[in-house]
This record gives structure tokens, sequence and C-alpha cells, in this order.
């Protein structure tokens, strides 16, 4: 006799309305999975979380916690088109509990929602691109905050000291090459 699994409560969020419906056919076809709630944006997806307290949610958004956007008060898988190093440290910083690359099956995302549930992260080895920057984590913050505007509890020298070491490093003349160059490298 096999035994059942325990059905989990899935919020799914996918901005693309197409995408959405056959994401949520395949996961009410996974046992143990109930879809609870759709959205298409992240705000929506959270509020919609503290509404329905959804066990785990799926964010298939373009930018989910890249882009500051808070998660869900529930464990988040975030599924993605992005592996760049800098777009997965903002997801897990963010709280995100999984990461995932478009078009993994809908088992294996089943899976991964339990693994998730059950209070582990999950990070899919095809979103782990090599991170070859020279940049320490605090210099990467700096950069981080500084790219998106976010204010920082930080005196405004450490801030300047940061900035000034990663522009050495990376040989950039000044913060605005160095915010580029770290962009168009993946690292924030």
């Amino acid at each position: 006799m096999t035994e059942r699994l325990p059905t989990l409560r899935v919020l799914l969020a996918d901005d693309e309305p197409g995408r959405r419906a056959v994401l949520a056919a395949l996961l009410a076809l996974e046992e143990g999975l109930t879809v609870v709630a759709e959205a298409d944006s992240a705000p929506s997806a959270t509020a919609l979380a503290v509404r329905r307290r959804p066990d785990v949610a799926v964010l298939a958004l373009r930018s989910p916690a890249l882009d500051g956007a808070p998660l869900p008060p529930c464990p988040t898988v975030i599924i993605t088109t992005h592996d760049r190093p800098g777009d997965l440290r903002r997801a897990l910083r963010a709280g995100a509990r999984g990461f995932l690359p478009r078009g993994v099956s809908a088992a294996h995302l089943a899976q991964v929602v339990r693994t998730v549930h059950a209070g582990a992260r999950y990070v899919h080895p095809d979103t782990l691109a090599p991170d070859t920057t020279v940049l320490t984590a605090d210099e990467l913050d700096i950069l981080d905050l500084a790219a998106t505007g976010t204010p920082t509890t930080l005196p405004p020298v450490t801030v300047r000291h940061h900035l000034t070491t990663a522009a050495t490093k990376l040989g950039t003349p000044h913060p605005a090459a160095t915010l580029h160059h770290a962009r168009r490298h993946g690292w924030i």
C-alpha cells in the first residue's frame, strides 16, 4: 500500500497568463499539490498569500525578488530564465528557498515544492553560473544597493571605501563605470 502525500497548498504567480494556466494544470496533476491562488505579479502574489495562506509560493515572474518586490510570507520557489550569480544572490537574500530554471518538469517542481516546504533550500545546478568576480560579498552588496538606489545604514565612509576598492579591482574610473561593469557581467 502506497502512502499518500499530504496535500500542499500552492500559490502560483506568472506574468504570462497562458504559461500560468499550463503550469497550474500541470501542478494540479501532481499528487499532493493543489493550486489555491494565482497571481500575475510579485505584489499581487504577496497580497494573495496573506489572504489565502498557501504552504508554498511558486513565482515564475520575469524578476521576482530581483527587483526589490517583497516575497510572499511563505516558503517561495522562484522559476527564472536568469542564471546570473547576482540574480541568484538577490533572490536568496530576499528569502527565496528554491531557485529553478524555466523548463523543469512538473514532477521536479513538485519535488522542490515539497523540499522547501520541509524547510530545506534547493538551487538547481543549471542556475549556478560560474561567479568569476574578484569582488567581495560586501563590495557586491554595496554595488547592488547603489544599482537599485536602496538606502543603507552604513556610514558613507564605508560605502565609499567599498565602491573605491571595487573600482580599483575592476580597473574602472568611477562608480558608475563600476556598476556598469558589474551589471554587464551579471554580478549584480
